[in-house]
């Protein structure tokens, strides 16, 4: 493996508000899938398909460009995606550095999208290989927050090297984030070694259907609430773009989806993330970060594919 080191600089003047966010995990090619026809099954079916960048962390990390925040990503491509991609991460305002070798494509999502319903099948491809010894110290160093996704999780080589990566975190002074991911994650990975892996991360990001998972409860209230006793701040995010904000010892706060334009729900929790930490680093309000968490899920259901508009 390859770590990239002519990586390329953010286009544009963009103010930079925050304090450094390190952003680590999938970066991937997405192909969105909208049959136009009700049946699609056994047959040629017309469809509406698109090619976007995606990877739940890489959208995390764009989104966080977007809105001002000074991010660096890590994550692994093939050899011939390693301009692109950078490139396109670039565009968004986030220092990539980019391992890269010629053995393993870059991963590959296809997702169907039916409304808010979404269906993934997923190849990891050269992403599968890179694990949390594979951050720099130097980027970890300098972060005021490390967020990574379950696919991390699930794909560590062994808890060892998260739990180092967590433990450079701490002691660089960095808040921890995690995004679990879809709930197929989790339960192949097991519920307990999953909670057990990020108990005490800062902030925690579920889906409703993930927490679902996570907890066997299926009020969004009690799932979030159960999950505060592992982390410091949950935002479980609705389907719609909302969410219920946790903090242990605190009412929960209910926000509402605010999205008035609807193509997919692809990277809506990856953008609620992102909103959310951008407003938790100048303001510790679980409403305030709620609400910017929110707006950038509007914005992430207006467009398609995973990644802010260009």
């Amino acid at each position: 493996m390859t770590l990239a080191t002519d990586r390329l600089r953010p286009s544009g003047d963009r103010p930079r508000t925050v304090s450094p966010v390190l952003v680590f995990g999938d970066v991937l090619d997405d192909i969105i899938v909208s049959p136009r026809a009700g049946d699609a099954t056994g047959t040629e079916t017309a469809a509406t398909i698109r090619h976007r960048a995606g990877g739940s962390a890489a959208n995390t990390a764009a989104w966080l460009g977007s809105l001002g925040v000074d991010v660096s990503f890590v994550g692994r491509v093939g050899t011939a995606d390693l301009q692109r991609h950078s490139q396109l991460l670039a565009n968004a305002g986030v220092v990539a550095r980019l391992a890269y070798d010629a053995h393993d494509p870059t991963g590959t999502v296809v997702i169907t999208v039916d409304g808010s319903s979404r269906t993934m099948f997923t190849d990891r491809g050269a992403g599968a290989s890179l694990g949390p010894d594979d951050v720099p110290d130097d980027l970890v160093a300098g972060a005021g927050l490390v967020h990574f996704t379950g696919y991390t999780v699930a794909q560590s080589r062994s808890p060892v090297a998260l739990r180092r990566l967590v433990g450079r975190a701490r002691v660089a002074g960095a808040l921890v984030s995690v995004a679990p991911g879809s709930a197929s994650v989790v339960r192949r990975f097991g519920v307990s070694a999953f909670l057990a892996a990020v108990h005490g991360a800062d902030l925690f990001f579920p889906s409703d259907e993930t927490a679902r998972e996570l907890t066997g409860l299926d009020k969004p209230i009690a799932s979030a609430t159960a999950l505060a006793e592992h982390v410091g701040v949950v935002a479980l995010v609705a389907d719609d773009g909302g969410a219920v904000v946790v903090s242990r010892g605190q009412p929960p706060v209910v926000v509402d989806g605010v999205a008035s334009r609807w193509v997919d729900s692809v990277g809506l929790v990856d953008a609620f993330s992102a909103g959310f930490i951008a407003a938790w680093a100048t303001s510790r309000s679980l409403g305030v970060a709620g609400r910017s968490g929110a707006r950038a899920a509007a914005r992430a259901a207006g467009v398609a594919g995973g990644r802010p508009p260009a």
